[in-house]
């Protein structure tokens, strides 16, 4: 049981992965996501967008809606 609960981890990471591609796959919607400091517009045919640079310190709290500002 030991060994099993220490996989959850791996598991939970490797479905988040898994259900973030598939919502790409089948809605072809685009996701933001922060990488490397910066906000990324990614869309379904693997092409990104840089929406802004973050700074170092900044904190979200889980849960907030953003907007992107047109």
């Amino acid at each position: 049981m030991q060994v099993a609960e220490q996989l959850i981890p791996e598991l939970a990471a490797k479905a988040g992965r898994n259900a973030y591609r598939t919502t790409l796959k089948q809605t072809g919607a685009v996701t933001v996501k922060a990488s490397n400091g910066q906000m990324v517009e990614r869309k379904r045919d693997g092409s990104f967008t840089v929406i802004k640079s973050l700074a170092v310190d900044k904190r979200v709290k889980p849960g907030t809606v953003l907007k992107r500002i047109s």
